[in-house]
């Protein structure tokens, strides 16, 4: 599902006027918990939450049903992410394959040429051997030559020719064991493509089928309710944020690095560009395609997806957190933002949104990482000038944003 078409399907019910008709009762989930202060709070479930009601007695929904409804939300777009990252994952590591299968081919194709002419050498000096098999011995030769310097001369040629024709044989063999291998190792990397392209077909499935969930919810609200989820979000945002500036642990100001800002500015730059589950620009992003762009940008490779970045990158604490860094989210690690410093950071929050500035608590926090650990804070720095309505817009994603 494209951000394009979800963001469609919410201009739809924005503009409904009339609430949509009762449904029948359906088991509820319960609210998903907000994050408690610092990192490892509190995540909201990656489990398959139930239907929510759609049963009203009036226009308006109770406040327990909104709940209900931001709840569901919030799980179909993490499991969406989810899965989204597992496309990336496989989509990177299908890239790397096929290299692998394009370079096992070519070292295939010039060792069997090579193979071809080790054949024909060793032709060559088997019919040698054979038009010469009646000639006298070497000592014979020197023993009845006229010219002893010649025919020593001529065995030492033929000593030589031994040696080629020995080391031909040696090669010969050396590159038939490195074709076989070679041929074997093509045909596992070519079935590993194929098992990998199923897998990544399943993730794009799984993705599509949690995007339409969330364009049916989307369809069945009216505007009191998405004013309410809208209102319902801020309010569980805002208290998360409030909670964690409490704990001190984000107090002091801090420089990134240089690449740590030259990061941050190309993610500022790319402000109200659209989220697209897959992306990773220039047009649109997703959330780890937008941190490892940045990051690329500013001269350092790091994993593509967000799941890889917090494995491997270097873990850093919320009270030593600086400009540039990435904050995970959620307990498989399966959102990331890059951090602007006093509290926000930048990201590509969710389909139907648009790459924007949000609360570090928009999202229950994993903890930190950070892409140039031996890197020195600059010692002064001008954080990246911000186009207006840089936090406008839903950090759920699921309005007009």
């Amino acid at each position: 599902m494209s951000g394009k078409l979800l963001r469609a399907v919410c201009a739809v019910a924005l503009a409904a006027a009339l609430p949509v008709a009762p449904a029948a009762a359906a088991p509820t989930p319960e609210p998903e918990p907000r994050p408690e202060a610092g990192p490892a709070s509190g995540p909201e479930a990656g489990s398959e939450a139930g239907s929510e009601s759609s049963s009203r007695s009036g226009p308006e929904s109770s406040p327990a049903s909104v709940s209900q409804m931001l709840g569901r939300l919030r799980t179909l777009y993490q499991q969406a992410e989810e899965a989204t990252e597992t496309y990336n994952a496989t989509e990177e590591e299908l890239k790397a394959l096929t290299a692998e299968t394009r370079k096992l081919t070519g070292d295939l194709v010039k060792t069997r040429d090579a193979l071809a002419r080790g054949r024909a050498d060793a032709g060559r000096l088997a019919r040698a051997q054979y038009q010469g098999r009646t000639e006298f011995s070497a000592a014979l030769q020197l023993l009845l030559a006229r010219d002893p310097d010649h025919a020593l001369a001529q065995n030492h040629v033929m000593r030589r020719a031994a040696r080629e024709q020995a080391a031909t044989v040696a090669r010969l063999e050396k590159g038939e064991k490195r074709a076989d291998q070679l041929a074997t190792a093509s045909r596992k990397a070519l079935d590993r493509e194929q098992t990998l392209a199923e897998r990544q077909k399943e993730a794009r499935d799984a993705v599509t089928a949690k995007l339409r969930e969330v364009e049916e919810t989307l369809a069945s609200l009216s505007t009191e309710e998405v004013e309410e989820l809208a209102d319902l979000e801020e309010t569980q945002t805002a208290d998360a944020q409030r909670e964690l500036l409490a704990t001190g642990e984000l107090a002091g100001a801090r420089t990134p690095s240089e690449p740590g800002g030259q990061a941050l500015q190309y993610a500022a730059e790319q402000i109200g560009k659209p989220y697209v589950w897959g992306a990773e620009g220039p047009e649109s992003f997703d959330c780890s395609g937008l941190t490892s762009r940045a990051w690329e940008k500013a001269g350092r490779s790091i994993p593509r997806t967000s799941q890889e970045q917090w494995r491997t990158l270097p873990k850093v604490p919320l009270r030593a957190l600086r400009p540039g860094d990435l904050v995970v989210y959620f307990p498989k690690a399966t959102h990331v933002a890059i951090y602007l410093g006093n509290g926000l950071v930048i990201q590509a929050p969710r389909p139907g949104a648009r790459v924007k500035v949000s609360p570090i608590a928009a999202n229950p926090l994993l903890g930190a990482v950070r892409p140039d650990p031996a890197a020195r804070p600059l010692r002064s720095y001008t954080p990246p000038e911000l186009p207006t309505g840089a936090a406008a817009g839903s950090d759920e994603g699921y309005d007009e944003g």
